[in-house]
């Protein structure tokens, strides 16, 4: 009988041409590795991965979320150790746990939590380079804290959705946005019912030119009654951004 098994999956998405597989198999992708490693563990066995979240290009998770179906006599709470020799050391399975067979990861979700790193100091660092965004020069933190308020609640955000989104409604909410300055690091946390293409990034490009005096905290308020992209502030790189937690 088939266990369907949800694991949770981080990864740094440096290598990678995003989560999504590809029409073609010569691109690298972390869902095609990861379904790859599972039919090199559990045999010859149909294996359809379904992820969550599709991250872009050069996305890091620590907490993706992903199903298969499968029959194995390995028991599930052992997959994670047993799957780990089939895969590179830039994904790891944290977690495996059997869920009822209509359980579905995207659908199911009820919010998402990312967050965004810009490195802020006179020099970059290489030893950080993969995961965060390097940013100099004078930064207003507490205005950047002050703009990050205005995206709580529910707004159609159209004007943080890059072209060639296919959704039917850009309207999403957004419970929790924050801001922290640690050392050299400025993290922005953001928790929504999901979001829209680039939408982090965007937001956190928005942010930066607050922080950089370009944009005023107040004028998000206007961005988004305009629901026009050019309003919103750049799309920041791929590279800073880490999908941190799905919620069921």
């Amino acid at each position: 009988m088939k266990k369907r098994i949800l694991f949770t999956i981080a990864y740094d998405g440096t290598e990678y041409a995003g989560w999504q597989k590809q029409k073609y198999d010569n691109v690298k992708t972390v869902q095609g590795t990861f379904e790859n490693a599972c039919k090199k563990l559990f045999g010859k066995q149909d294996i359809e991965v379904i992820g969550a979240s599709r991250t872009d290009a050069g996305v890091h998770a620590i907490g993706q979320r992903a199903v298969i179906e499968v029959e194995t006599p390995i028991p599930t709470t052992k997959i994670p150790f047993a799957i780990r020799s089939f895969l590179p050391d830039d994904i790891v399975v944290r977690k495996a746990e059997e869920v009822a067979e209509n359980f579905h990861p995207r659908y199911d979700c009820v919010k998402k939590t990312y967050c965004y790193i810009f490195y802020y100091d006179d020099f970059c660092n290489p030893i950080v380079r993969k995961n965060s965004v390097f940013v100099y020069g004078k930064l207003d933190i507490l205005a950047m804290k002050q703009a990050a308020s205005y995206l709580i609640g529910t707004y159609d955000f159209k004007c943080f959705c890059a072209a060639g989104s296919s959704v039917t409604t850009t309207v999403r909410t957004i419970f929790d946005c924050t801001v922290e300055k640690k050392e050299h690091f400025i993290t922005i946390t953001i928790t929504g019912d999901g979001f829209l293409y680039h939408m982090v990034r965007i937001i956190a490009g928005t942010l930066l030119e607050v922080a950089k005096g370009n944009k005023k905290a107040e004028d998000i308020i206007s961005i988004i009654d305009s629901k026009d992209r050019t309003k919103a502030g750049m799309t920041a790189p791929a590279k800073g951004l880490t999908l941190l937690e799905i919620y069921y």
